[in-house]
């Protein structure tokens, strides 16, 4: 079957804008002194384009669809822990990558996720332009809220380019937050469990 010419309007402004990206890119690399017709540039934006879009494709998704038909209903009270979830960010100050590993724990009050699901969630809020900080916040209160479970911990661990790179360029130094919701934070012996763990090898 062919194919009509012209397409529907969202297409048409999905078009638009990728080509205005492309053309962003192209006088960035100008105004940076560089000649974007050369044989090495000349497909860059598009590229570059691309790679943004995949980069920040957490925009694009609901959680509540991602976590969809992986919800089920059991008795298990334990702690349950997913760690070294491996995550790729990009900081909002600078546009510069930071990455490293999270580690998500929470208590079930009747209800589990699917553990394939817990790396979704991460990736949903780590493939926007972010902060350390509110990524860990994002995925602990999205698990709190889905599952309603008796405690969620969220500790992320990673390094920023925009400090390895540039700035104070320390190329070693490690960021760490966390988020504690229900009984990690009002139970220490809870909180300490969730460490030993994570840290175990």
């Amino acid at each position: 079957m062919k194919k009509e010419k012209g397409g529907s309007n969202k297409e048409k402004g999905k078009i638009e804008t990728e080509s205005n990206l492309e053309n962003i890119i192209k006088n960035m690399l100008t105004e940076l002194g560089e000649d974007v017709e050369r044989e090495g540039l000349k497909d860059t934006p598009k590229r570059v384009n691309k790679s943004l879009r995949f980069l920040t494709s957490g925009y694009d998704k609901d959680v509540n669809e991602v976590l969809n038909g992986a919800i089920f209903n059991e008795s298990y009270d334990e702690m349950v822990v997913v760690k070294d979830i491996d995550f790729y960010s990009m900081c909002e100050h600078h546009m510069l990558p930071f990455y490293g590993k999270c580690h998500v724990a929470y208590i079930p009050d009747g209800r589990l996720i699917g553990l394939s699901k817990i790396p979704r969630l991460v990736e949903v809020f780590s493939r926007r332009l972010q902060v350390q900080e509110r990524m860990t916040v994002q995925i602990a209160e999205s698990l709190q809220k889905i599952l309603k479970p008796n405690g969620v911990a969220v500790v992320v661990e990673a390094i920023h380019l925009c400090m390895a790179m540039r700035g104070i360029e320390k190329q070693n130094a490690f960021a760490t937050t966390s988020t504690l919701l229900g009984s990690f934070m009002k139970d220490r012996g809870t909180r300490m469990e969730f460490m030993s763990l994570i840290h175990q090898k």
